[in-house]
């Protein structure tokens, strides 16, 4: 299914299934090494199909002409306060040979549009702190730096 296409940029976004598993781990795989993780094609493929397969994330790939360039996974999530659904925007990535040509935005607004049509009241991401060209981009689609609240971390080791 489609849910946002162009005829102008030739950008299509679809909902990804376990039909689009390897596409979707070769896109997960390089989203990794671009964070400074070592390429596993096999663990790529391994989590993606175990989010899909529990439901427990929803995919978009983004494709120009066919090729798949980039893709975006939400984690779903409740606010308790608000007592209503939200998401996390975990993974946004698009090939370096194919940025400039609107796919991250393309994502945006099809992450935005699926999360508003399942009664979402949020979207939350975050980035790495350097990565000024992705601030960029989310600044220039309306979204807000979070001023409130301070986020803390605490790793867990088994």
């Amino acid at each position: 299914m489609t849910i946002i296409s162009s005829n102008k940029t030739d950008i299509s976004v679809h909902q990804a299934d376990l039909t689009d598993l390897d596409t979707a781990a070769r896109l997960f795989d390089g989203y990794r090494q671009f964070y400074g993780q070592p390429s596993d094609l096999d663990a790529a493929a391994t989590f993606l199909s175990e989010r899909l397969r529990h439901h427990e994330s929803v995919i978009f790939l983004a494709r120009v002409s066919g090729q798949a360039i980039g893709f975006a996974q939400l984690y779903p999530a409740f606010s308790s306060v608000s007592m209503a659904r939200t998401f996390i925007l975990n993974d946004l990535y698009v090939c370096p040979e194919a940025r400039g040509q609107g796919a991250a935005k393309r994502l945006l607004q099809t992450v935005e549009a699926f999360a508003a049509s399942v009664g979402a009241i949020r979207v939350t991401l975050s980035t790495a702190t350097s990565n000024e060209q992705a601030q960029a981009l989310y600044e220039s689609a309306g979204w807000k730096r979070d001023e409130q609240f301070h986020v803390y971390h605490r790793a867990i080791h088994g």
